[in-house]
């Protein structure tokens, strides 16, 4: 008797007229790089649907599995197992790659999709960065550790030449003064505020075949984008209608853009409504809601409690994520705010450092190398602790909105490039001592997956969740 099938999807936000591009993709950059390791490759049209179909074959030839991947929204996986001899880890790590190819397949596209964004009865602003991903402001925005770490040495140094070991206390004050006030420095970052009257954000993207994107940057500057950003608004939203893309294609016809419907999707996505479930789900207030208009997927909670809390959301998120996925994600984040995770994490980091600048500096040991190794190691632990943190609220998530797997999927998206570096034993490891709050990618989502269904209250997430990241890092060894 034949094992049964197993079957996923993967959500995809390319339009119909890239799914063959998508399967010729995953066909010469998955199955054609490793063709010993498959057999019976074949590309085919269904039923109107493109089709890929191969043979992942067992280098001792014990098994195979035979793989169909039919094109659609979504797309639509059949792995077929030979026999129980096939290894549960070999069919997880088949849907992985297929996910991160996939992934990287629409990082591609998106370097050549036009993309406008606007929440309703508000500015019409332009997109930041449309053709290039505004790394640079993402880092900020969100946090790069050791960019921070690096100005705050700066900072001390400088202090300590001018007031002494005041500097310190300085110092401290200054870091729990951003977390009081980083709702408002986090609100000020974003474009758009999203309201109960005003809750949604309408998206359209239009996939530019690659060959034009260039002539695109050159003859419609940024200013004549925002101009047909703001007619198509004026045409829609503003009078009650949604964006749709006839709409969008007289607009830019206009302008002398002659666009193929095909390759043109529009999204509307209930931001508010979103929010108000899951805090729904964490029992808190409504946060005030901020919308980033940047293609880099990302979110984030701030604010001194959670009556006094912002949450920021991207509108790449919104882009690369459906919105079970992004409901997920918002549980991570209210956990961070529920909890008052900022005020937490601040005093530990405070903690230590008092202690190193007004006790062991005083020891004259502490002036050689072994005071460099000190704080190497310290810090190092310090940002192995907050890993339990990140943990919790992945946990939190979990069983508040009840979805795991999902949450998996939308970390899988969102990290794919990391995904794949950590497939490598040497850099999973380093992930566990790095100057980094979050966990290994790999970790959360195989803990997440093997929550087959929302875990039981836990009694202490975060005792839970540091004893879990503790079995994690000695797995890594």
């Amino acid at each position: 008797m034949p094992e049964p099938a197993f079957s996923f999807t993967i959500e995809t936000e390319v339009t119909p007229a890239y799914y063959e591009e998508l399967i010729k993709y995953v066909n010469e950059n998955y199955v054609s790089p490793m063709r010993k390791n498959f057999a019976n490759v074949n590309q085919s049209v269904v039923d109107g649907d493109f089709v890929l179909s191969f043979t992942v074959l067992d280098p001792s030839g014990k098994w195979h599995i035979d793989v169909t991947m039919k094109t659609g929204k979504p797309i639509q996986v059949t792995m077929q197992p030979s026999d129980s001899s096939v290894p549960l880890a070999v069919l997880d790590r088949v849907k992985e790659d297929l996910i991160i190819v996939i992934q990287f397949f629409e990082e591609a596209v998106r370097r050549s999709t036009l993309y406008f964004a606007w929440v309703e009865g508000k500015e019409v602003v332009p997109e930041k960065s449309p053709f290039r991903r505004g790394r640079v402001i993402e880092r900020i925005l969100f946090g790069n550790i050791l960019f921070l770490f690096m100005l705050m040495i700066a900072i001390n140094i400088v202090l300590f030449l001018f007031i002494g070991y005041l500097a310190a206390l300085v110092l401290v004050a200054s870091q729990f003064l951003l977390v009081i006030f980083g709702a408002s420095l986090i609100g000020s970052m974003a474009e758009w505020t999203v309201t109960e009257q005003n809750p949604r954000v309408h998206i359209l993207q239009y996939h530019l075949p690659a060959s034009e994107l260039q002539q695109l940057q050159q003859k419609y500057p940024r200013e004549t984008l925002l101009q047909m950003k703001k007619e198509i608004y004026d045409k829609t939203i503003a009078v009650g209608k949604p964006v749709e893309c006839e709409t969008a294609r007289e607009v830019m016809a206009k302008h002398g853009l002659e666009c193929k419907p095909e390759n043109m999707e529009t999204k509307t996505v209930n931001v508010y409504q979103l929010i108000q479930k899951t805090t729904e789900k964490f029992n808190l207030p409504i946060p005030k809601i901020t919308i980033s208009n940047t293609m880099a997927p990302n979110a984030a909670a701030s604010g001194p409690s959670p009556s006094r809390g912002i949450v920021l959301i991207t509108t790449g998120l919104l882009v690369q994520l459906e919105e079970n996925e992004i409901l997920t994600v918002l549980g991570h984040e209210l956990s961070h705010l529920k909890a008052r995770d900022n005020f937490f994490l601040s005093g530990i980091s405070s903690g230590e450092y008092l202690f190193r600048v007004f006790v062991l500096f005083n020891y004259p040991i502490f002036s050689t190398y072994f005071g460099l190794l000190y704080l190497i190691f310290i810090l190092g632990a310090e940002y192995f602790v907050f890993k339990f943190f990140e943990a919790r609220a992945d946990l939190d998530s979990a069983i508040k909105i009840g979805n795991p797997k999902v949450l998996a999927g939308a970390l899988r998206k969102i990290g794919f490039r990391r995904l794949q570096f950590e497939r490598s034993p040497s850099y999973r490891f380093q992930d566990w001592i790095t100057w980094d709050p979050h966990p290994p990618l790999y970790f959360r989502v195989a803990r997440l997956e093997k929550m087959e269904k929302a875990p039981m209250e836990v009694k202490h997430t975060l005792f839970q969740s540091a004893k879990d990241c503790i079995h994690g890092f000695f797995a890594a060894l």
